[in-house]
């Protein structure tokens, strides 16, 4: 997750911010059904346009919302119909359908229409290529058993916020270690990203250096002290890495590809094994962060298959060789759109890249309805006999544990919640008082008997 989606005028809001700052407009969402499609001129892309109020809330108007599109694809249908450049929405909502040209590049769909926040989303157009394995020998990860269940969450926000002077607090109002707090409260993982140097001027943290390797290590010793086992998130940039953007660390800025697959595989295992050194090694790692659309652009992005599956390889090479009973999983942001998780993780498999769990990031308003998380991680399940998680989620917060604890069946592991001290809907009020929402976790540790 990115802490600002610009390009869906969509802003986390933290837990500081100014109320100033929020638009009163309501605002128009994009929900695409798939953000990666064919360049053979027949692919589409459905997308769901729809109408929210500054709460969030569904809103069943009739506005004319025009469209506009760059990129080598064009407008199929509105509602069924023929193309338009504008349509009425119909009680808050209508259905887009984007067709392919041939060209492989980026297709950028804005909707926007009088008194309205815009919305936009993009669309990657790609020759997927003839699949080459990126090993012939057996597989490295990818027959882990994974006993425990998980419920965890993304702080790593928090030394941030200690530097700010934040403490917290329980419900009777006794201060203490936020870990602890949540722990006592049934969370039994942690979260943690990494940047590679996030103090860079166009860095995560200019000059201050947050979440890079250092704090990372303290945390990662917190954590096992507050008895929780911890997941490290590689973003491999020394900024956000998204969906909408994979950049280099600009160390790596210019190596050719063979010396970027080696510093890949150094820097992870250098990594992982300095946490292991200290006696925290992570027991999970996931390689990149959201990387439906790739990592480390251009050379891993989703228009170079081949190349990315041997960059992703070379992250679990240093993880195995570093720490061999951590567990790899491949983090996509694609919560409710099945055909495209399924054709990122069969073209993974099909370039033998080897891994333990498909984590999903889910946000109602990019990745679809609950039906559609249920019905994405069934089926994926069922399908690659991977175990399957949500690593990212905010709102919903029990409907979301519910599916992810049941409808993978056995390949059921549970959850992440992303940054809950201080964005969104946040476990701590602003003199840092736990508030109901940590109330919910308890319960939902001792239905799902999470440990």
């Amino acid at each position: 997750m990115c802490l600002q989606r610009l390009l869906t005028g969509a802003v986390l809001v933290p837990l500081f911010a100014s109320a100033q700052n929020r638009s009163t407009l309501p605002e128009i969402v994009v929900t695409p059904y798939t953000t990666t499609i064919v360049a053979g001129g027949k692919d589409t892309a459905l997308l769901k346009i729809s109408l929210l109020d500054r709460q969030g809330a569904p809103l069943a108007a009739n506005n004319v919302v025009r469209f506009s599109l760059t990129g080598d694809a064009q407008i199929r249908s509105v509602d069924g119909q023929r193309p338009d450049t504008a349509a009425h929405l119909m009680n808050g909502q209508l259905w887009v359908v984007l067709q392919a040209g041939t060209a492989n590049g980026i297709v950028r769909f804005k909707v926007t229409g009088d008194s309205l926040q815009p919305g936009s989303t993009e669309i990657h157009t790609i020759h997927p290529g003839r699949p080459h394995p990126v090993t012939d020998g057996p597989p490295i990860a990818g027959n882990a058993i994974i006993r425990e269940k998980i419920i965890g969450a993304d702080i790593s926000f928090l030394p941030q916020l200690e530097a700010r002077g934040m403490k917290f607090y329980d419900k009777d109002g006794q201060p203490g270690d936020v870990l602890q707090i949540m722990h006592a409260h049934g969370f039994n993982y942690i979260r943690l990203r990494v940047f590679d140097h996030p103090e860079q001027p166009k860095g995560y943290s200019p000059g201050k250096g947050f979440c890079d390797y250092g704090r990372t290590a303290a945390m990662a010793q917190r954590i096992k002290a507050a008895g929780m086992k911890f997941l490290l998130d590689i973003h491999y940039s020394d900024y956000w890495a998204d969906p909408q953007q994979q950049n280099k660390p600009a160390a790596w800025s210019g190596l050719d590809f063979a010396t970027l697959k080696d510093s890949v595989y150094a820097y992870t295992k250098g990594l992982v094994a300095a946490l292991a050194q200290q006696g925290t090694p992570p027991d999970m790692v996931q390689i990149g962060n959201e990387i439906n659309h790739g990592l480390l652009w251009p050379d891993g992005g989703i228009t170079n298959l081949d190349s990315l599956a041997q960059l992703l390889y070379a992250g679990i090479r240093g993880v195995k060789d570093a720490s061999p009973s951590t567990t790899i999983m491949l983090h996509i942001a694609l919560g409710g759109q099945n055909r495209e998780a399924r054709f990122f993780i069969d073209n993974m498999l099909a370039r033998k890249v080897p891994f333990d769990v498909i984590g999903l990031s889910y946000y109602p308003r990019w990745h679809g309805t609950p039906d559609d998380l249920q019905a994405n991680m069934t089926d994926l399940a069922h399908r690659y006999h991977k175990y399957v998680m949500v690593a990212e989620y905010s709102q919903l917060k029990t409907v979301v544990n519910d599916i992810a604890f049941t409808a993978p069946g056995k390949y059921a592991l549970g959850t992440f919640i992303w940054e809950p001290l201080s964005t969104w809907e946040s476990f701590f009020d602003r003199s840092g008082k736990a508030t109901l929402l940590l109330d919910l976790y308890l319960p939902i540790a001792k239905k799902y008997g999470v440990r």
